[in-house]
């Protein structure tokens, strides 16, 4: 931590609430101004040769190529790495890039994966299509089920335990304790849904802990940005690898993932209040066959819901009984929640993941990740909730 974040953030006998930390995080590049500054250049001038030479060979040094660093992508990854009480981080490109620097980067030809049936489509796509051509294996488990975790590591072989919690799109819940209490491989949390406000994997013992920044941290659907945070050992390897793939973070998405930051606490509560009475509602209406909410009493993790997440989260998952088609047209029917594939943002959004999020997954891997042909996934945003409770309503009731 340099020493100007140092004088940013409230030390010894001043402790302070994560809330406070994303306001105060990340602000090594900005001298005396308040705002985040942006240094929108890809290279910068190198004073000496001999200067050069060390940037070149050092890690994320600041001010030689954007590739390698730029401060406000830097002082992005500085807070991250604080609110996850991580020794450092690494910013990509987007979600994708920070997923796919985790596997590529950490495991090689005949090396072993366990991860999840319940997972973003993208993320199982990477793991079951690519991985295998770079003779990677890779296994799939119910997320919920810890010793199915355990049995299915292979002792000498098995690299790597990725985990997304909450899971795309139905909520499921990885037990963070259990994950980081198996012995051998290193363990990644997509904590995307989550947030660092909600939960901190590295806590528990994991290893690494990845976010699609693009979410609720950037929160304006106006950045695509990703982000890795663990032990500094780990996140110097990644970034050899990273700085090779390529995907590194732009100047001005990190910046907006920093402003995202100052607001992501008061967002977060509204949206979670949005979310727990929507799905109030929308359990009590006939149409609706489930509800998946970590709030609700009938989550069937809700237990390990309370233990795990300070907050239960602006997102939530219903199936409708009439299927495809009630699906398709309820998604279509909405005026104020709107048809998107993203997340966290200001706006409601609504989506149909058999069709997009999902869409290229086989019937028997929907069925494996509990996605039927009626889930639709809702993103509550910062409309007043009423409205937007009131608007889900009348689409469910042109389903007759």
């Amino acid at each position: 931590m340099t020493d100007e974040l140092e004088q940013a953030i409230p030390q010894q006998g001043q402790p302070v609430q994560p809330e406070t930390l994303a306001i105060r995080a990340g602000r090594s590049a900005n001298g005396s101004s308040l705002a985040p500054v942006l240094w929108a250049t890809s290279t910068f001038v190198t004073p000496t040769v001999e200067e050069g030479r060390k940037m070149a060979t050092s890690v994320g040094a600041a001010q030689f190529y954007t590739r390698y660093g730029n401060p406000t992508v830097n002082a992005f990854e500085e807070a991250i790495a604080d609110l996850e009480g991580a020794e450092a981080a690494r910013a990509f490109s987007s979600g994708m890039g920070a997923i796919a620097a985790v596997v590529l980067g950490l495991c090689s030809k005949g090396d072993h994966i366990v991860s999840q049936h319940q997972l973003y489509a993208g993320t199982q796509m990477l793991l079951q299509s690519v991985c295998p051509r770079f003779g990677i294996d890779v296994s799939f488990v119910d997320c919920a089920d810890p010793e199915a975790w355990r049995a299915a590591v292979i002792p000498g072989h098995t690299m790597l335990l990725l985990a997304e919690t909450p899971a795309n799109p139905r909520l499921d819940l990885v037990d963070l304790e259990q994950l980081a209490a198996i012995p051998g491989p290193m363990k990644a949390v997509d904590s995307t849904f989550a947030t660092p406000l909600s939960q901190r994997p590295l806590d528990y013992g994991v290893d690494l802990v990845i976010h699609s920044a693009t979410k609720a941290i950037g929160g304006h659907n106006d950045i695509t940005l990703g982000v890795v945070a663990g032990t500094r050992e780990l996140m110097d390897w990644i970034w050899g690898f990273a700085v090779l793939q390529g995907a590194n973070a732009a100047p001005f998405d990190a910046l907006g993932g920093l402003r995202g930051l100052r607001t992501l606490d008061v967002r977060l509560r509204q949206q979670t209040a949005t979310a727990e009475r929507l799905a109030q509602v929308l359990e009590e209406d006939d149409r609706v066959s489930e509800v998946r909410h970590p709030s609700l009493a009938s989550h069937p993790q809700f237990a390990l819901a309370q233990k795990q997440l300070r907050h239960s989260g602006g997102l939530l998952t219903m199936d409708l009984a009439g299927g495809f088609e009630a699906g398709k047209r309820f998604v279509e029917s909405t005026q104020i929640c709107q048809l998107a594939t993203s997340l966290g943002g200001p706006e409601t959004l609504v989506t149909h993941p058999a069709s997009t999020t999902h869409v290229n997954l086989l019937p028997e891997e929907l069925a494996a990740a509990g996605i039927t042909p009626g889930t639709v996934r809702i993103s509550a945003g910062l409309e007043a909730t009423e409205d937007v409770a009131n608007d889900l309503i009348r689409a469910l009731g042109g389903l007759g």
